[in-house]
């Protein structure tokens, strides 16, 4: 008989977890669980939130148009999701490298960590842009 080695072992315990499921409410639930462990599990995607709760309570009172609206949309997603695959990232590195240090794992990790900064980064500025010339229409009222 073929002996079992420990990453062996992991799929053979872990036999359904590469299956898709079939069920779309199922689906929605993974996707979900997915958000909860992120921000349970993310300093950084809790304080993504809370700036995304204050990028939002500014346009509110800042009365932008629709399109700054979607284009806040769009960049404050855009963050929110580069640090769930950057989380996801993260997990998935250290069950391959079970948590040693690996030089292609740090590679990994930080590589995916510089996407969320650099989106981060563009956020700023399309706040600024957005946001800028009407605080200061109100400050020469």
């Amino acid at each position: 008989m073929k002996s079992i080695n420990k990453k062996n072992l992991f799929f053979l315990v872990r036999k359904d977890s590469y299956k898709k499921s079939e069920n779309l409410i199922k689906s929605f639930e993974y996707a979900f669980d997915g958000i909860i462990y992120c921000f349970r599990a993310s300093l950084n995607f809790r304080i993504h939130l809370l700036f995304t709760f204050l990028v939002f309570l500014f346009a509110y009172f800042l009365k932008i148009n629709q399109v700054e609206f979607l284009i806040l949309i769009a960049t404050v997603t855009s963050v929110l999701v580069l640090e769930i695959l950057n989380t996801s990232i993260e997990s998935l590195v250290d069950l391959v490298t079970e948590r040693k240090f690996r030089k292609l794992a740090k590679i990994a990790k930080d590589c995916a960590a510089a996407s969320v900064l650099l989106t981060s980064i563009n956020s700023l500025f399309v706040a600024v842009y957005i946001f800028f010339p009407k605080i200061k229409l109100l400050i020469n009222l």
